[in-house]
């Protein structure tokens, strides 16, 4: 990590906003719901990634719990918030290390059954920079459907957050949406992985988390990073509250008119696995703490960093002690 005495000052405010976002977290501890994916991370790290039709020589195979979805709801739990997790795995070793992992972050499993199919999972290569590169194997996350959204409605209406991403199906992920939403609850969703998704879905989400890519995606070209630019970009198409993470370049948020540029913090990264659903859990406990986007993007930012220095996804996130220490530095 840089010197934090060193730092430059919109760092020093972003840790400020995040330590008031982490302490309206813990006092508030909102409710949150995460229905999708639950894989099993299989990773392999390697000096360089392999290009196509190219062979390289790996360290040996590591078996990590992962999932976009199942990420997100570790880490919001993990950041402070009361935590659902619906989705299926299979009946196997993978779905078990899931459930485990899962609980031990204090996450409710009580909507994650077990499928007749293997257990999702992803094969992941790393290389000495910390980039990645990742194929997913849907297993059980691809019988995830509207049906299950009903087998879990009631525990669904109790949440005030419900977090979506691209691993399941459409069916699934609208059904849900379509519950939340009616009954007052605030629907968040991450346009990831980018794959042609549903206009109703986009149209109906109440907070949009996209990296510049996939706001390329929806908003129909590439508006750049400039702040003003990302904010009339998504107001020409409707959306009011988003937050567009860029990398090394930190992430702006866009809520009510106001336009929050949030930096990253400077870190030196490992592995980058898993840091988007960091941020995007992250974020999800500070919405259902009623906290302002831009200072949830700070706390997710803080999250992620930390993240950032370890190997693996659900592995590497720090809980709610290790994270104020982080703050506390800067």
């Amino acid at each position: 990590m840089s010197d934090p005495s060193s730092s430059a000052p919109e760092v020093r405010a972003a840790a400020r906003a995040a330590r008031s976002a982490l302490e309206r977290v813990t006092n508030r501890r909102g409710r949150v719901g995460v229905l999708g994916s639950l894989n099993a991370d299989l990773t392999v790290t390697t000096r360089t990634l392999p290009g196509p039709g190219e062979t390289v020589v790996g360290d040996p195979l590591v078996v990590r719990p992962g999932g976009k979805s199942a990420n997100q709801a570790v880490a919001c739990a993990l950041a402070g918030a009361d935590t659902l997790m619906v989705g299926a795995v299979g009946d196997d070793a993978h779905g078990e290390m899931l459930r485990e992992s899962l609980t031990r972050a204090g996450v409710d499993i009580s909507g994650v059954r077990s499928a007749q199919v293997a257990t999702g999972t992803a094969v992941i290569t790393v290389d000495h920079r910390g980039e990645n590169t990742i194929v997913v194997s849907a297993g059980a996350n691809g019988t995830l459907g509207a049906d299950d959204v009903r087998d879990a409605a009631d525990a669904l209406r109790t949440v005030s957050v419900l977090g979506l991403c691209l691993e399941v199906s459409d069916p699934a992920l609208l059904a849900a949406q379509r519950l939340v939403n009616s009954a007052g609850g605030t629907t968040v969703l991450n346009v990831s992985p980018l794959r042609e998704v549903s206009a109703e879905l986009v149209a109906d989400a109440q907070v949009l988390i996209v990296n510049e890519h996939e706001l390329a995606a929806v908003v129909g070209s590439d508006p750049g990073r400039e702040p003003a630019d990302i904010a009339a970009a998504l107001d020409g198409h409707g959306i009011g509250r988003a937050v567009v993470t860029l990398g090394s370049q930190g992430s702006v948020a866009v809520e009510a008119g106001l336009v929050v540029s949030v930096p990253a913090f400077p870190v030196q990264a490992i592995d980058t696995t898993g840091a988007g659903d960091a941020f995007m859990g992250t974020l999800m406990a500070a919405i259902a703490a009623e906290v302002p986007l831009g200072e949830g993007a700070a706390l997710a930012s803080a999250f992620a960093a930390i993240a950032v220095t370890r190997r693996g996804a659900q592995a590497s996130y720090p809980g709610q002690p290790e994270l104020q220490e982080f703050l506390a530095r800067w």
